[in-house]
């Protein structure tokens, strides 16, 4: 009897995966992957037969018959600019994702996967959300340099998981809200939300608040003389940006536990850096206020930094003013991607083609 969803998530180093009865998680592993297996692979894709026989092995080891298994659902990866939704696993998604069309990523391998186990079952096989979800207007497209384009790349899995689960809790219709959903985690994201459409959101590796992790929006000026100083390689320019930015180069840490212990214990500058962040958290919350035009039904605050009681305070004493305020935190990426997929097996949201979608964006 076909009864489960089997969820996949790939990371650099590891595969998640989640088998769901409806919106109970039966089970949840990570398989982790030796780093000298992954070298012999020249490209991410390359690892498709070597994770995917992992995946098959774990079921087999815990008692799942791949035929119990009513659809496959996998990470969306990093595929040409799309709109929101639940997207069914083409032909020619897959060819994307291997000539790698925005980049080498581990999530590229969760749409192959999953195809290829739903393929031995003859079953549906879906993609929620991916990264390169874009919904933007033109009009959000310019930068100011007509070399450079402002893009859609933000945290939609868990946004849009998220702010479909609050419209369900509040029994209103996600595509008649307009909400603001903010994804706090080692990347922010800042979404406007326009019934149902992001229409606008910060590059989350590039542009709004700093992060854990990232250096948000900076001086542009002071930073292409950081460039051009001599001192660092495009590689480690890149680093300082994303990856060894943030919390992390001001504080030497990106564990918001570890911060506020140091605040709590009296340091100052502790203090001022993690307020800081907070305040340009809250400000670009203020920025999607009017591109909404103050519109604004609920401001939605999500992800693992949302536990942090003393940011989220910060937060709320900057923009309450706006709108209500409601907080889920935390993220469960294999629990977005089953709530995607009920909401296509409940008929709740219709399945999407990848090929017309990027046809009709072009």
């Amino acid at each position: 009897m076909k009864e489960y969803i089997l969820a996949i998530n790939p990371g650099s180093t590891s595969t998640k995966i989640g088998i769901f009865k409806e919106n109970k998680k039966v089970l949840e592993k990570k398989i982790n992957h030796n780093l000298k297996d992954l070298e012999v692979f020249d490209k991410v894709t390359d690892q498709y037969e070597y994770r995917l026989n992992m995946i098959e092995s774990v079921l087999e080891n815990e008692g799942f018959a791949l035929d119990t298994f009513k659809v496959v659902v996998g990470r969306g990866g990093l595929l040409r600019p799309i709109p929101a939704g639940i997207y069914k696993i083409s032909d020619e998604m897959i060819k994307d994702l291997k000539n790698a069309v925005r980049g080498e990523h581990a999530s590229n391998l969760g749409a192959l996967i999953a195809k290829g186990l739903a393929e031995k079952i003859n079953v549906d096989s879906f993609i929620v959300d991916p990264v390169a979800v874009d919904e933007f207007r033109d009009i959000a497209r310019i930068s100011g340099i007509p070399e450079i384009e402002r893009k859609s790349l933000l945290h939609a899995l868990n946004i849009r998981a998220i702010s479909y689960k609050f419209s369900d809790d509040i029994n209103k219709d996600f595509k008649e809200l307009n909400l603001i959903t903010v994804h706090l985690g080692g990347g922010i994201s800042v979404a406007a939300i326009e019934k149902g459409r992001i229409i606008d959101v910060n590059n989350a590796n590039e542009m709004g608040p700093f992060s854990p992790e990232r250096a948000g929006e900076l001086p542009v000026g002071d930073l292409v003389k950081l460039c051009f100083s001599g001192d660092y390689t495009e590689i480690e320019m890149k680093k300082k940006i994303k990856g060894k930015a943030g919390l992390v180069a001001y504080l030497n840490t990106n564990n918001a536990i570890e911060v506020e212990e140091k605040i709590k214990s009296g340091d100052k500058y502790t203090k001022l850096i993690y307020d800081s962040m907070a305040y340009q958290i809250a400000k670009e919350i203020g920025k999607m206020s009017t591109v909404l035009k103050g519109n604004v039904d609920y401001i939605v605050i999500t992800g693992g930094m949302a536990y942090s009681n003393m940011l989220v305070q910060y937060i709320k004493d900057m923009v309450s003013f706006i709108a209500p305020i409601k907080i889920y935190p935390g993220e469960d990426e294999l629990e977005a991607l089953n709530d995607g997929a009920i909401r296509v097996l409940n008929s709740k949201e219709k399945i999407k083609i990848y090929e017309k979608e990027v046809y009709s964006n072009d």
